[in-house]
């Protein structure tokens, strides 16, 4: 008789306890608790400011809590913070590059400081960079820094990769092109701890989301169960000018959940059919038929996951 594997609990290869970090009056981090596991994409998401980057320096062993305990990869970081650097790649938001140097010469240059690294020839492949690679580094374009910046986190074959808002600035085929990588490193097990205030990447690459504002975490789960828990409607949204007051929108059929930005409004509806055609009697019995624009029906998002929990955009 076949008796049934008991399937393994995945491993934790992050642990955060009560983390703490203060600059002056402004609490950046808020006495915040998570776990990440081994070959994930775990992804923070806010806006900026939301204390995403103190969190990932902390855990990186860059900056110093005020309180709390960080253990990666069975390693306390507060006490073996160089054990922990060979064992994991960051990115910093902000990278500071050497400016005169080509990029090979630092790839080359920062494979030297761990004991196991990347054929440089390879990383340049995985972030399309061969073309560049004997352009001094303060010849580079936005984008091709930020995907040197990456590759530099890379080049150590690292067990956890940091990437801090890792998109930013990368024009729309450069952004898909890094996220293709970030999905292969899952597909091979890798770990990933991504920070980011676009949405869109967050649903596409993360397994978890830790949704952070104001320094507290607010939300964690899966994008899908984030979206579920919060809603069960679809979302419709247009402009009009004047936005109808908050109180007749909540009036119509089938509307649950209402936000207005300006001339901008987001109804979460039940009943789709029924709301559309409130919304179109109103704009023709209020005469500004005209004024109705960009009106369309979406499926709920982390975008409107934030909307609802926080009363404002992620970039606001």
């Amino acid at each position: 008789m076949m008796t049934k594997t008991k399937k393994e609990s995945p491993s934790m290869v992050i642990n955060v306890e009560h983390l703490v970090k203060s600059y002056g009056d402004i609490k950046a981090v808020n006495d915040i608790s998570f776990q990440v596991y081994k070959g994930e994409t775990f992804g923070m998401l806010g806006p900026n400011g939301a204390g995403k980057t103190t969190t990932v320096e902390i855990i990186e062993g860059l900056r110093r809590a005020d309180s709390g305990r960080i253990s990666v990869l069975d390693m306390d970081v507060a006490k073996v913070p160089t054990k922990v650097k060979q064992r994991i790649g960051i990115q910093l938001q902000a990278p500071s590059l050497l400016p005169l140097v080509t990029v090979q010469e630092i790839l080359v240059l920062f494979g030297s400081f761990y004991e196991h690294s990347l054929p440089v020839d390879d990383v340049l492949k995985l972030l399309a960079l061969e073309e560049s690679h004997k352009v001094l580094v303060k010849n580079l374009s936005g984008g091709q820094q930020q995907r040197l910046s990456v590759a530099m986190a890379l080049i150590n074959v690292p067990d956890i990769a940091f990437l801090d808002e890792p998109t930013t600035g990368l024009d729309p085929q450069a952004r898909h092109s890094l996220w293709t990588v970030i999905e292969n490193m899952r597909d091979e097990g890798k770990t990933v701890f991504l920070t980011t205030h676009y949405m869109d990447e967050a649903e596409r690459l993360c397994d978890r989301v830790a949704v952070i504002d104001h320094g507290n975490i607010i939300a964690m789960g899966s994008p899908r169960e984030l979206i579920n828990e919060h809603f069960n409607e679809s979302a419709i949204q247009f402009e009009l000018d004047p936005a109808p007051p908050e109180v007749v929108l909540k009036s119509f059929p089938g509307a649950k959940e209402v936000m207005v930005n300006n001339n901008e409004v987001i109804m979460y509806s039940e009943n789709i059919p029924v709301t559309m055609s409130a919304i179109l009697k109103y704009a023709e019995k209020a005469n500004i038929t005209d004024q109705l624009k960009d009106l369309y029906v979406r499926e709920a998002t982390l975008e409107d996951v934030f909307l609802k929990l926080t009363g404002r955009k992620i970039r606001e």
